[in-house]
């Protein structure tokens, strides 16, 4: 059941990027010192040469919690999104984007000492893996003062993006996005976002999901970094402690779904070619959120995500192309 008359299904609160997307054949990621697969930060100085050592781009709207956000949309979902840009090209695009989409976003304007608006330089090897070299600029310098509870009141789940806990004003801005959450009777789900981004604050996270999330999004070497184990099976027992509701994706293998019964695992949708991974998990989170939000048991829901995710990978970039409602009716999932 679609949530009622001025209800949004999700808001998301996240990293507001531009995605710069290069098909990276020559692997020349490699000559910038980045990591194959991983995420790495780079400066506002840095910028030019990253740019100007890639090929053909595709520009995009981005960030992993937008991406998501904008899967909800595709699906015929009302959503939310908070988020920091500055104003500048890259800013406006972003916006347009969303907006464009049947979005309503809540954006805070950087000033020119918070730098210029994020992004996020994403090369696309041949076996499908994505490295990338972000620059957060603007959209992590979201402050205490720029969180509005008007979204978020009227949000069934508020979706929280892991990166965001990489600067401290950020940081507090999502105890504010809690608080306002728990007020507000919204769901908080948490993305661990990224193996490293668990490495670098993993206290904090497993504060949050101790005390404050009621759904945990992850991918399977992110889980086992939050409690330090060497096997999913130990994670699944944490999880179980803790009384959350956690699903783990496992790529090609699947996702996991922690429910009252145990665990349950849901197939990755079959596909002819995986061209590009970006955005994989974000759109599995987009048609798990909605589902839950639709009122969907999580093993339904997490099935949602895997139609999603199936879509995203059979081209370049982290936005859905076909129409996801039409795809999740067919398959009788909405």
């Amino acid at each position: 059941m679609k949530p009622g008359p001025n209800r949004l299904a999700v808001t998301g609160i996240g990293n507001a990027m531009l995605d710069i997307i290069t098909q990276d054949s020559r692997e020349v990621f490699r000559d910038l010192g980045l990591t194959k697969a991983a995420m790495e930060l780079i400066g506002e100085h840095q910028l030019q040469a990253f740019f100007d050592a890639m090929g053909p781009t595709i520009q995009m709207s981005g960030g992993s919690v937008a991406n998501s956000i904008a899967g909800v949309a595709a699906l015929g979902g009302t959503c939310g999104y908070i988020g920091k840009v500055a104003d500048d090209d890259f800013g406006k695009r972003f916006t347009h984007d969303l907006r464009s989409m049947g979005v309503e976003v809540d954006l805070a304007i950087a000033t020119a000492e918070e730098g210029a608006t994020g992004r996020c330089h994403v090369f696309i090897s041949d076996d499908a893996q994505r490295t990338m070299a972000t620059y957060l600029g603007a959209s992590n310098q979201l402050r205490v003062e720029d969180i509005r509870d008007d979204l978020i009141a009227r949000s069934e789940i508020t979706y929280i993006e892991g990166y965001l806990f990489d600067l401290p004003p950020a940081k507090q801005a999502v105890r504010k996005v809690v608080n306002f959450a728990h007020e507000h009777d919204s769901m908080v789900a948490l993305s661990l976002s990224d193996m490293f981004c668990v490495e670098r604050h993993r206290r904090d996270f497993l504060e949050l999901v101790t005390s404050d999330v009621d759904v945990l999004l992850a991918n399977e070497t992110e889980i086992k970094a939050l409690f330090q184990v060497a096997s999913l099976g130990k994670a699944f027992e944490l999880i179980e402690e803790l009384g959350v509701l956690a699903v783990v994706t496992r790529g090609p293998h699947g996702a996991d779904v922690a429910t009252v019964s145990g665990v349950v695992s849901v197939p990755a949708k079959e596909v002819e070619t995986v061209v590009d991974q970006n955005g994989a998990g974000d759109m599995f989170a987009a048609g798990f959120l909605y589902g839950l939000a639709l009122g969907a048991d999580p093993v339904e829901a997490a099935s949602l995500g895997s139609l999603c995710a199936g879509e995203v990978i059979t081209h370049l970039g982290a936005r859905p192309e076909g129409d996801l409602e039409l795809l999740a009716i067919e398959a009788g999932l909405l």
